[in-house]
């Protein structure tokens, strides 16, 4: 049996993606931690097994199959780096490309600043704060545009701030 990651540390690295991403405000990781129904509708919606589905952060052993064939993963474990900022062909066509394929990805290049210029720990108790919900403090994915605990709208700082582009996304798929 697969063993449960930790995922309770808070300033614990495999929540910060080498590409700026925040892991503990993406709607696998919410699901995997703490949300079996919502893992069910993810994995049904991919045609993923509830196994195949569970992530634990960028750095965890266990991973979203997407995240297991990242490429900019692969390309800092052969640089030996951190975080895509710390590269000299940063920021790569393949980073700049999947920077803009998606709305949670809009801030990569603000949070790989802000990872380089404070530390991922730093950045970490920063950046909780703009997917925690006013109301109830419940860490939110950028889509969801209300709180999945309290129902508040906007559900978090991210949302309040791209809501239209959240919402022509969500409304293209």
């Amino acid at each position: 049996m697969q063993k449960e990651e930790n995922h309770s540390a808070e300033l614990d690295k495999k929540l910060a993606a080498v590409c700026g991403l925040y892991c503990e405000a993406c709607s696998w990781f919410i699901a995997t931690a703490e949300d079996p129904e919502r893992l069910k509708r993810l994995a049904a919606q991919l045609h993923f097994s509830e196994e195949e589905s569970k992530c634990f952060g960028c750095r965890a052993d266990k991973r979203l199959r997407y995240c297991e064939k990242c490429k900019m993963f692969a390309c800092a474990a052969e640089q030996g780096i951190d975080f895509c900022s710390e590269c000299e062909e940063y920021p790569c066509d393949d980073l700049k490309q999947f920077q803009s394929a998606m709305p949670h990805r809009i801030e990569l290049w603000v949070n790989l600043e802000r990872i380089k210029s404070i530390g991922y720990k730093e950045w970490l108790k920063e950046i909780r704060g703009n997917y925690a919900c006013p109301g109830c403090q419940i860490i939110n994915s950028t889509y969801d545009l209300k709180c999945r605990k309290c129902g508040e709208e906007p559900s978090c700082n991210y949302v309040a701030k791209h809501k239209q582009v959240i919402e022509q996304y969500l409304k293209s798929r």
